[in-house]
C-alpha cells in the first residue's frame, strides 16, 4: 500500500486518479478547493483518504496541510502536483490579473509544494514527484503563451530539482499529456477576443476550438492509468510523453530545435573567447 498526495483532486485527472488509487487499496491526501466530489468517497474509503481543502496560491496554507498530511500518514510515497487551468487568448489580449492568476495557480504553488515536501521526502529516505505538465511544456500553441509560460516554467525548475535531490532518493516525473478530454476546456479562463487577430494563427485556434477541428485524442482514465504506472516504477523517466499527439508534437518540434541549433554552430562559437 502506498500513500498519495494529490493536488486538484476535486476534478478531471485527479479525481480519477483519486478514485482509482483508493480502489486498490491505497492511501490518498486529495488537495482542493472543493471537497464534493471527494465527500462520497470517503465513505467507502474511511481513514484511507484525507480531504485537504484549501487554496494552493495561498503558501502558508499550502505548508501547513502538508505537514498536516505527513503527521497524519507518517509518510508519503507520491506527491502529484496536478491542480493547474488554461488562460486562453493571445498575449496582448489577456488582463493583468488573469496573468497573476496563471502565474501564482499553474507555476508558483507547483514550486511552493515542491519546496514545501522535499523536507519530509528527504527525511524518509525518499519518494517520488509527479508534475502533472503538458505537451505544452514542450511545444507552444497560439492564444496559449501563459499557460505555455508556467508549463516550460516549471518544467525547468523541476529538471533542475531532480538533479538536487537524486541523491537523497527522489525521483522526479514530468508527465506530459496531449489534448485530453477532461474539463480542461470548460474550465479555460479566456480573455476578451480582438478582431485584429482574427486572420492570424491566434484566429485560427480559436476557430479550431469553436467548430471541433482541434482533435482530442487523449483519454482521460487510459492517462490516469499511464501516470500511476510511471510513478509505481523503479526508476521512472524524467519526462514521459503521453498520448499520440503529444508524442508526435513533442518530436517534431525538439526536430526542428536540433536541427535549428546545428545550424548556428559557426556563429555560436565565434562568440568564445580566442583559445
Amino acid at each position: 500500500m502506498k500513500t498519495w498526495l494529490i493536488t486538484g483532486a476535486s476534478s478531471g485527472l485527479g479525481l480519477d486518479m483519486t478514485r482509482k488509487l483508493l480502489a486498490r487499496g491505497d492511501r490518498v491526501v486529495a488537495c482542493g478547493r472543493r471537497s464534493e466530489r471527494l465527500e462520497p468517497l470517503a465513505a467507502q474509503a474511511g481513514d484511507r483518504l484525507r480531504i485537504a481543502r484549501f487554496d494552493l496560491t495561498d503558501t502558508a496554507a499550502l505548508r501547513r496541510e502538508v505537514e498536516n498530511a505527513f503527521a497524519a500518514f507518517g509518510r508519503i510515497d507520491v506527491v502529484v502536483s496536478n491542480a493547474g487551468y488554461g488562460l486562453f487568448g493571445a498575449a496582448e489580449e489577456v488582463g493583468d490579473e488573469q496573468i497573476d492568476r496563471q502565474l501564482a495557480t499553474n507555476l508558483t504553488s507547483s514550486i511552493q509544494l515542491v519546496r514545501a515536501v522535499l523536507p519530509h521526502l528527504r527525511a524518509q529516505g525518499g519518494g517520488r514527484i509527479v508534475q502533472v505538465s503538458s505537451e505544452g511544456g514542450q511545444v507552444a500553441y497560439p492564444n496559449f503563451s501563459l499557460y505555455h509560460a508556467t508549463k516550460w516554467g516549471i518544467e525547468g525548475f523541476l529538471e533542475a530539482v531532480a538533479q538536487e535531490v537524486a541523491p537523497f532518493g527522489i525521483h522526479v516525473v514530468i508527465a506530459e499529456p496531449g489534448p485530453t478530454a477532461t474539463e480542461f476546456g470548460s474550465g479555460l479562463d479566456r480573455a476578451p477576443e480582438t478582431p485584429v487577430y482574427d486572420a492570424t494563427p491566434a484566429g485560427d485556434v480559436r476557430r479550431g476550438i469553436a467548430n471541433g477541428s482541434f482533435k482530442i485524442k487523449g483519454d482521460a482514465g487510459r492517462t490516469v492509468d499511464a501516470i500511476i504506472q510511471i510513478a509505481d516504477q523503479r526508476q521512472p523517466r524524467l519526462r514521459v510523453a503521453l498520448g499520440s499527439t503529444a508524442f508526435e508534437n513533442i518530436y517534431k518540434s525538439l526536430h526542428a530545435r536540433l536541427d535549428d541549433l546545428t545550424a548556428q554552430k559557426a556563429l555560436a562559437y565565434s562568440a568564445d573567447v580566442d583559445d
